[in-house]
């Protein structure tokens, strides 16, 4: 061990000074113990200070206070969180013996937050996230030069199940890639949702009866059933210069007969690329409020589902809607920055 001054304050200043650097934390503790000695900081202390200066914090003084060392928690609380992400605030604090308020700092201090397991439909092949990058490209600028957003109908579907499972969280950094999991086969009891909204709220929704399923013609139906809806809850879409609307790629949305129909009632179908729910204002934003809305519940009927969702739309005012409508441009340009592959959602 070297004799030098190597007090707790001057290391991590030096620890300070290789992350202003750029300089990874394992090379950092790697370059102090060379100078110091083998002891001085280990790998783990390194990046625990790293995270912490990431969070815009760069105090290196111990602060004066009652009990274990704030730097001394966070080793803790760090080693809790990495043996279980799924651990509760609540656990920690009775681990440890703080309060869940300290516990609550210490994870924001360290930049972690709670972040939802994300579903994905399968894995992205190359042609796949060339075309998520050339679509998103091509619908930016087209919304640069034609800001289309609030003349856009969002149409999509959703089974809901009459028992819902509640979505795993865990901690992770706003730096780490969240866990990306197939979805699970639907074999439970349940009805499909129909859903027409746009950035004002919900123009029209229908829940089909028990065992129906959607097919071409039926949904051509609706979209005669939606027209009315549009005429009389939006005059002004209505007699706009035009409806842009916004399906996915499911079969009775892909027919031609469905591509038709569109066609005869004047509305646009947006580009939309395949295997993209991230980049489907349903999927990233309403249905993921419905799910945790409805996480945990057990329905015993059909008539209960439609109850707590007329409750879900009742609940949502007008802002909610915008933010996920408005939220695609922002969504285009992260698919563009991150190669064509999936977004994580926050929750």
């Amino acid at each position: 061990m070297s004799n030098m001054d190597t007090s707790k304050e001057k290391i991590r200043s030096i620890l300070q000074f290789f992350f202003d650097q750029g300089e990874k934390a394992a090379k950092a503790a790697e370059k102090i113990n060379l100078v110091y000695g083998p002891d001085t900081v280990n790998e783990r202390v390194a990046q625990n200070w790293f995270r912490r200066f990431r969070s815009g914090n760069f105090d290196v003084k111990d602060a004066p206070r009652v009990g274990r060392p704030v730097v001394e928690n966070c080793h803790k609380i760090m080693e809790i969180v990495e043996t279980d992400r799924h651990v509760s605030t609540s656990l920690i604090a009775e681990e440890l013996k703080i309060s869940q308020k300290t516990v609550w700092n210490h994870l924001h201090n360290l930049g972690l937050k709670k972040k939802y397991h994300v579903w994905v439909p399968h894995e992205l092949t190359q042609k796949n996230m060339l075309d998520r990058i050339s679509i998103c490209e091509s619908l930016l600028n087209r919304n640069r030069i034609d800001p289309f957003l609030k003349r856009m109908v969002i149409a999509d579907e959703k089974w809901i199940t009459y028992s819902n499972v509640k979505r795993k969280w865990e901690w992770s950094n706003d730096s780490e890639l969240i866990q990306t999991v197939s979805k699970p086969g639907l074999k439970t009891r349940k009805v499909l949702l129909c859903v027409w909204w746009d950035w004002q709220g919900i123009i029209h929704y229908e829940l089909l009866p028990y065992g129906q399923i959607l097919n071409t013609d039926l949904y051509c139906q609706q979209l005669d059933r939606l027209k009315e809806a549009i005429a009389q809850k939006r005059p002004d879409l209505d007699n706009s210069s035009g409806i842009v609307f916004h399906l996915d790629y499911t079969r009775p949305h892909t027919s031609i007969v469905t591509r038709q129909k569109l066609r005869e009632l004047g509305w646009e179908v947006i580009l939309h690329p395949p295997y993209s729910p991230d980049l489907a204002p349903s999927d990233y934003h309403l249905f993921l409020s419905m799910a945790n809305y409805l996480g945990g519940e057990e329905m015993a009927s059909r008539e209960a589902c439609e109850n707590r969702l007329t409750q879900f739309f009742a609940n949502k005012e007008k802002v909610f809607y915008e933010e996920g409508v408005m939220m695609l441009p922002f969504q285009w340009q992260k698919v563009i920055e991150q190669d064509g592959e999936y977004l994580t959602q926050i929750e």
